[in-house]
């Protein structure tokens, strides 16, 4: 039994199987979610429930946070319930949310003058790294605290890497979406013109992904894309989301991400057509659609 209590706010796509890792690695768990049935099957596992972040922070050694948009974020740690009311002297909060690198800084330089440590602590791999418990997890934040929940990272993780001080795991996330737009936009071409070609679509992945085309999408979702399967590891509300995040970003650095805007664009006109809840490899939806105008335009 580790002797640790892990407290982990947010048990849904991501948060609950993370979860799940740490209960099997002998964690006390509790957990707190807005859907208090996304908890149950923790619970069936022995998580303890709390209804309240403040309630949950003040029983934990480490609070771990995994939740929806920045706003979501900010109210879970400065509100009247949020973890900063509860939360004692020594412990550690691990916000794993992709959320705003400025956002990182404000809770870390808050939570030290509460006694605290808070490490921002994004993640890449999707429901399925987090699953196999195979999580990229970047992190950001004081490096002796990040030292001591190392053990913790390591029950759902597989490539743990220091980026730096408070923030410094916003950014790299940031860094690892933005390359995701380019690499995703690709795959998705490459199997329209596939199609339209007549190719086999499967054995022509075969071919490419051992090649100098590898990359994660084109291993994970463009399969997917193959089958129709547009379920999500992670959706398009959610990318849509960390793009936005990410140019913000880069017009503050007076940056100019032009593919990266015209993913955002692309996935926006997939929320325009309801579709938001599906995975990333839905935007292959809208440049389909795309493609099929210009043919008809050229006939």
């Amino acid at each position: 039994m580790n002797d640790k209590t892990i407290g982990v706010i947010g048990t849904g796509l991501m948060g609950n199987p993370i979860a799940k890792h740490l209960l099997n690695a002998g964690y006390t768990v509790l957990v707190h979610n807005r859907t208090k049935s996304k908890a149950d099957s923790l619970m069936e596992m022995g998580a303890t429930w709390f209804d309240t972040p403040a309630a949950l922070a003040e029983q934990s050694d480490v609070v771990i946070t995994m939740i929806g948009y920045p706003k979501d974020v900010e109210a879970c740690y400065f509100g009247a319930d949020g973890v900063f009311q509860g939360i004692k002297s020594g412990a550690v909060t691990i916000d794993m949310t992709t959320t705003k690198p400025s956002l990182a800084v404000q809770i870390a330089q808050h939570a030290a003058t509460l006694g605290v440590d808070s490490i921002d602590a994004p993640v890449s791999g999707g429901e399925v790294g987090a699953i196999n418990g195979t999580l990229s997890i970047m992190v950001g934040g004081k490096k002796s605290a990040v030292d001591r929940v190392m053990p913790v990272f390591e029950a759902f993780g597989k490539n743990i890497i220091y980026q730096g001080p408070a923030g410094a795991g916003q950014h790299t996330k940031m860094c690892n979406q933005i390359t995701i737009a380019g690499t995703l936009i690709g795959v998705c071409e490459g199997l329209i013109y596939g199609r339209k070609a007549g190719l086999d679509l499967t054995t022509m992945l075969q071919s490419i992904s051992k090649g100098a085309a590898g990359c994660w999408s084109l291993d994970v979702l463009a399969p997917k894309i193959v089958k129709g399967d547009y379920s999500p590891g992670g959706t398009i509300d959610n990318f849509v989301k960390d793009m936005g995040i990410a140019l913000e970003e880069a017009e503050t650095m007076q940056l100019s991400l032009p593919g990266l805007a015209l993913v955002k664009q692309l996935s926006l006109s997939i929320q325009a057509m309801g579709k938001g809840s599906l995975g990333n490899q839905a935007l292959y939806l809208a440049l389909e659609k795309l493609s099929n105008m210009d043919s008809k335009a050229v006939s």
